[in-house]
């Protein structure tokens, strides 16, 4: 990822299509690479992404896929086929075994979901997980290391640990990440864009700084400035 526009990935999360594209025409050039979720998903947003990735934009499907390894493999194989750049599967052993064998012979990377930034070390413990929230990304990237996958989503105060694991090959990209002064929302684990980069993070994920803003392209590029800063 060379271009900085390529490190930032702005997440579309809206409950419908037409809000979604509004978004889009609104961030023009100043965005390349979109966020697809659950919600969108669920809402056409399949059909948008083809629209997307037809116009020379790129997509990170964010389903957080876990289910019986030829159910993840099938499933990522379409990913594959429609072109998407970046998907998600929980980071499970199995669960990454059949995702990485889904992505062979495609471009599609798939990253390992760790711990979900709005978990914290009681979240876990309420789960009954036992060990804290760095015990856990750690052996989870680990292990999507071992399966063979691109890489893992982790929050931005993780990236340089993960980074150390992954070596500088694997793929870091991190969500929870907020300009400085923002509004921190549902996320615990928090860094901003400068500093998520300066950790390690290959990319980073934003959505209601820029989306929610008064304009969202000069979001976008205030971001992108901030980026900068974390890799000079």
């Amino acid at each position: 990822m060379t271009d900085m526009r390529d490190r930032l990935i702005v997440a579309l999360d809206f409950p419908s299509v037409a809000a979604a594209e509004a978004m889009v025409w609104q961030l023009g050039d100043a965005v390349s690479f979109y966020k697809i979720g659950l919600e969108l998903t669920i809402s056409g947003g399949l059909d948008l992404a083809a629209d997307l990735i037809g116009a020379g934009k790129k997509i990170f499907l964010d389903l957080k896929l876990h289910d019986i390894g030829q159910t993840v493999e099938r499933a990522t194989a379409a990913a594959a086929e429609r072109g998407m750049t970046l998907l998600t599967v929980h980071a499970y052993p199995q669960t990454l075994a059949a995702a990485a064998r889904g992505t062979q012979g495609s471009k599609l990377k798939v990253l390992g979901v760790t711990v979900l930034t709005s978990y914290d070390d009681a979240d876990l413990a309420a789960a009954g997980y036992a060990g804290s929230v760095q015990d856990m990304v750690r052996r989870r990237a680990e292990q999507a290391h071992a399966a063979g996958v691109a890489g893992v989503i982790c929050a931005p105060t993780d990236a340089r640990m993960v980074r150390g694991v992954l070596g500088p090959g694997g793929l870091v990209v991190t969500p929870g990440v907020r300009p400085a002064g923002a509004d921190v929302g549902d996320q615990k684990r928090i860094a901003t864009p400068g500093e998520a980069l300066a950790a390690g993070a290959d990319a980073i994920v934003v959505g209601r700084p820029i989306t929610a803003a008064a304009d969202p392209a000069a979001a976008a590029r205030a971001i992108l400035e901030d980026m900068l800063s974390g890799v000079r």
